[in-house]
């Protein structure tokens, strides 16, 4: 019997299910389904819910507690943590934080800070520190960019385009920012799309950056970088304002519409 049992824990764990699992468990601690402060489950629940077993259970609590979002103590159980303490920058995070609909755009604002400490700094480097393959790569990038017909395109383009500069900058470090930089990058997209001149207007803030970095120009290609981001960070700041005066006005229409019906009434 003791034999049966060890095979059974020794036998190999599907990564698939592992992802499936833990993709779900964090979207649902990131959107506030499973609240911060709040128990996860018993394994055993956690286990009939996704037709699992302890093993994979196991795995999926010790990812979550790896990137931040619960602690786990003997006795005392899984419990999620405050987000401050959540590895924000880790893929998995801003895509459980993002969720499928429109972004939070503090959260987009936030982001575009973080943004501004990381990559202009990078672009400075990469003028630097470019070999002619890295140069190729941003260039092509760019040239990408300006020949791109829809979004998807755009987006591919506009990433390839940031994450060859970090590159560019050998810096391994750094280039530990990939993964972070294009989901933030495709985050970005989501409050782009369907707003007038947002990926074109930016483009010449691009090619400045490109063109710095071929110059070997480290301050110019660290200033355009910044108006790259500047013009992003703008362009979320007003569609928020938009969005917030939007729903102050159906608000009001709303409110107005009652007080009529009221008075009708009677």
């Amino acid at each position: 019997m003791a034999r049966t049992r060890q095979n059974a824990l020794d036998k190999p764990i599907k990564p698939g299910r592992i992802g499936t699992v833990l993709a779900t468990l964090g979207r649902e601690i990131a959107q506030d389904i499973i609240p911060v402060g709040t128990a996860l489950p018993p394994e055993p629940d956690i286990e009939a819910r996704f037709g699992v077993g302890r093993g994979v259970v196991r795995e999926v609590v010790k990812t979550l507690a790896a990137k931040g979002l619960v602690s786990v103590r003997p006795r005392h159980g899984t419990h999620v943590l405050p987000r401050h303490q959540w590895s924000l920058l880790d893929r998995d995070v801003l895509s459980w934080l993002i969720g499928q609909g429109e972004p939070d755009r503090d959260l987009l604002l936030a982001i575009q800070e973080v943004r501004s400490i990381i990559e202009p700094a990078p672009a400075a480097m990469a003028a630097q520190r470019a070999t002619r393959n890295d140069r190729e790569r941003i260039n092509a990038a760019l040239a990408a960019m300006e020949a791109s017909k829809d979004h998807v395109g755009a987006t591919a383009a506009d990433k390839a385009f940031h994450l060859a500069i970090l590159d560019a900058t050998h810096n391994p470090v750094l280039q530990g920012f990939r993964g972070a930089i294009d989901t933030i990058l495709s985050t970005v997209f989501v409050v782009a799309i369907g707003s007038a001149g947002w990926f074109r207007d930016n483009l010449p803030n691009h090619a400045a950056a490109a063109r710095a970095i071929d110059a070997g120009d480290a301050e110019k290609a660290r200033v355009a970088m910044e108006r790259v981001l500047g013009y992003t960070k703008f362009k979320i700041s007003s569609k928020k304002a938009a969005a917030s005066g939007s729903t102050r006005h159906r608000r009001v229409v709303i409110a107005t519409a009652e007080v009529k019906r009221k008075r009708h009434a009677r």
